[in-house]
Order: C-alpha cells, then sequence, then structure tokens
C-alpha cells in the first residue's frame, strides 16, 4: 500500500503522524492497567518498558496499515 498524505481543514499531514497518535492513544490504557495491577513495579526501567510497548503498537499498526491494501 502506498501512504498519502490525509488533508485535515488544508493542512497536508503525513500518515505516520496519525499512525504515532494512535499508538499513544492505545498506549494510554495499557499502561494505566500495568500501573493498576503494579506490573511496572517488577521491571528493571518501567520507561524503557513502556517505550517497548508503544514501539510494538505502533509496528502493529503500521503493518496493519500497509497489510490493508493488499
Amino acid at each position: 500500500m502506498r501512504f498519502v498524505e490525509i488533508n485535515v481543514f488544508g493542512v497536508y499531514i503525513a500518515p505516520m503522524a496519525l499512525m504515532l497518535i494512535a499508538a499513544w492513544l492505545i498506549l494510554i490504557p495499557l499502561r494505566r492497567v500495568a500501573s493498576r495491577y503494579g506490573l511496572l513495579r517488577h521491571v528493571w526501567h518501567p520507561a524503557l518498558v513502556v517505550f517497548s510497548v508503544y514501539m510494538i503498537v505502533l509496528s502493529s499498526i503500521v503493518l496493519l496499515v500497509a497489510n490493508r491494501g493488499r
């Protein structure tokens, strides 16, 4: 699939920017669940784990969008 810019009120936005925001919005509830159950207390570097989960979510979104056109 070819990624094309999205026109939002006359401003062209890269599709990657929307995917970054979507991944961040998905990460917020995941981070709240992890902190509620104390999962982040059991890791060496909580910020690194949160960043890694963000990268996994973002990569999954990019792969899903790219494979949608197939």
